[in-house]
């Protein structure tokens, strides 16, 4: 069973993650070898090689485990948590630890072998984004769970691994990850001041000013931010306000849909196919007790990080938790603005 630790100087918490143990002399830099393209466990009618699956989108009467699928969901093979068991919440001295339990899923978001999620049509991307809703909002039945990260890992460099078939994955956890929490109090400082939501106040002042605005379309917005950590870092945005992914209609993720396929499509055009990353940051589940957040409804916007993996986090971001970005993100912006597709 995996364990999860907490800092006891900063409150940061860490997966121990024995599901992937290994020995102390097992670890190396050399680059594993690729997985051959004709063995993918992803791709329609290889349903057998991966654990039976927890939902899928289907048209007609197409059985469950067998083709017909257009996106399907399953349970990762090597879960970082496990959705087995008790929290166990104990302290052992100074130190709090509790039972890595879980959710690890792994969204497969097409049954034909392409690897960027760029390539899928938009159609075939808001299907993706409408069953991530539908997955964080069944894991929030879970009472021992607080929060759902989304996320994807395209390419070596963002952790995508050798198979080259688009997919992403989310987390279920029983604490809210420390990243999250720290935007939610930004947030919440902000709108104590201010009484309006700091995203809000930033999106027409993107708007307005254009310097940093990469799309604006359909209800959404896509910027390169204006402390972007990253060359090319791009948060995706939606214009209405909500704190929670799940708020959104089926109008809205098909608009969505639209703006993602853009975006990634400029990333792979206008950058030569890069690794990156995305997150899907939303609001922790809320589980009324003493001292309830009240305001997170009005404090907290929903939104989407993508981060091209093109520089290395070294030694001084690791030691300080600055970021060193070689590109203003005026340029970054600039420059997709122009990349046609």
């Amino acid at each position: 069973m995996p364990e999860l630790r907490k800092d006891p100087i900063i409150g940061r918490w860490v997966i121990i993650s024995t599901e992937r143990g290994k020995r102390p002399d097992q670890f190396n830099g050399k680059q594993e070898e690729g997985v051959s393209e004709e063995t993918c466990p992803f791709c329609e009618g290889s349903e057998s090689q991966t654990p039976p699956e927890i939902s899928a989108i289907r048209p007609g009467n197409a059985a469950p485990n067998a083709p017909g699928w257009e996106v399907r969901v399953v349970p990762s093979i090597s879960p970082f948590l496990r959705i087995e068991g008790e929290l166990d919440r104990r302290g052992k001295g100074l130190y709090d630890l509790m039972n890595g339990v879980g959710a690890h899923e792994i969204i497969i978001e097409t049954n034909q072998h392409i690897a960027n999620m760029a390539d899928l049509s938009d159609e075939q991307i808001s299907k993706v984004l409408k069953c991530y809703a539908g997955r964080i909002a069944d894991l929030e039945k879970d009472k021992r769970f607080k929060y759902v990260l989304v996320f994807k890992n395209y390419g070596k460099r963002a952790g995508g691994g050798s198979l080259r078939h688009s997919r992403s994955q989310l987390i279920a956890t029983p604490v809210n990850p420390k990243r999250v929490k720290e935007e939610l109090s930004g947030s919440r400082q902000y709108f104590d001041y201010h009484e309006r939501c700091v995203f809000c106040d930033l999106i027409r002042q993107e708007i307005e000013q254009k310097e940093r605005l990469i799309l604006d379309l359909d209800g959404f917005i896509a910027i390169s931010p204006f402390a972007a950590r990253f060359p090319f870092e791009i948060w995706i945005l939606p214009k209405k306000h909500c704190a929670d992914y799940t708020c959104q209609d089926s109008e809205s993720i098909k608009y969505l849909g639209k703006v993602m396929k853009i975006v990634l499509s400029k990333l792979k055009k206008g950058l030569n196919d890069p690794s990156y990353n995305y997150v899907i940051h939303t609001a922790p589940f809320r589980r009324q007790k003493a001292g309830y957040w009240k305001t997170i409804e009005q404090d907290y916007h929903w939104h989407i990080e993508i981060i091209p993996r093109l520089t290395r986090v070294a030694g001084f971001e690791w030691g300080t938790g600055f970021y060193i970005c070689p590109l203003p993100p005026e340029d970054a912006a600039s420059f997709l603005r122009g990349v046609e597709v």
